[in-house]
């Protein structure tokens, strides 16, 4: 399977603090990988890099075989990363509240010059997240924790990516609510063909729903396998899983 992303020994500190030390992974198309670890261990900071919004000390990250970062200069600019098909939703959601579900997803959609496409897009994601479709002329901070999830999914979607990075789509959300957001993102990766990289706390929940796995402890990947692999390691039953 072809390589689309690869994270090659790259630091990012915030002053005299070092958030990643020496990080490399890489994430195939086509794949769910998921990255676990404990609150703090740097795995959101690993998500601003990719996207160009941290800088790199040290180390590279390359995009569809293109350099996308490297230390200490930069290459492309969020945008740019934007426009080559890669797309983050942020931990928090992070929604314009006092927008429409619909103005929201126009956000999505601010570097397609298209408007027929964008037209098309918006009725795909409401088609998608039928209680979007229900709710596209309500301010989105009347929306639930859940609603409010999957219309950060779906305004990520409108820029038609190919690699999609999800921090914590299951923070502070119901158990069922969890289960549907998932669901979803199964189908973004197999109906839509889109790879995606997913940061996340609940642990088993992203084994279960990836093929590859890493696990980043302070700032540095320790352990590194398929998630069945993952899901059955000691380490991570003890640390990860209650067990």
């Amino acid at each position: 399977m072809a390589e689309l992303l690869r994270i090659e020994n790259i630091d990012v500190s915030y002053g005299a603090i070092k958030a990643l030390k020496d990080v490399s992974m890489k994430v195939d198309e086509g794949d769910i990988v998921s990255l676990i670890g404990a609150n703090g261990a740097g795995k959101s900071t690993l998500l601003k890099a990719i996207v160009g919004l941290e800088h790199l000390q040290n180390g590279s990250i390359t995009y569809n075989n293109e350099p996308i970062c490297a230390a200490k200069k930069v290459i492309h600019t969020t945008d740019q990363i934007a426009k080559m098909g890669i797309s983050l939703v942020p931990e928090g959601r992070h929604v314009f509240a006092d927008m429409t579900v619909e103005e929201n997803l126009d956000m999505g959609a601010f570097m397609v010059k298209d408007k027929l496409l964008i037209a098309r897009k918006k009725e795909e994601m409401f088609d998608f997240f039928p209680i979007l479709g229900a709710r596209r002329k309500q301010k989105t901070r009347s929306l639930s924790g859940g609603e409010q999830q999957m219309m950060a999914i779906a305004r990520a979607l409108m820029s038609s990516p190919r690699l999609l990075l999800l921090d914590e789509p299951g923070l502070g959300l119901a158990p069922l609510i969890i289960q549907d957001i998932f669901h979803k993102i199964d189908l973004i990766n197999k109906e839509d063909k889109v790879t995606v990289f997913l940061v996340e706390q609940n642990a088993r929940m992203a084994l279960k729903a990836s093929n590859k796995g890493y696990v980043m402890e302070n700032g540095r990947i320790v352990l590194a396998d398929d998630s069945k692999k993952l899901l059955s390691n000691e380490k991570v039953r003890h640390a990860y899983l209650g067990e």
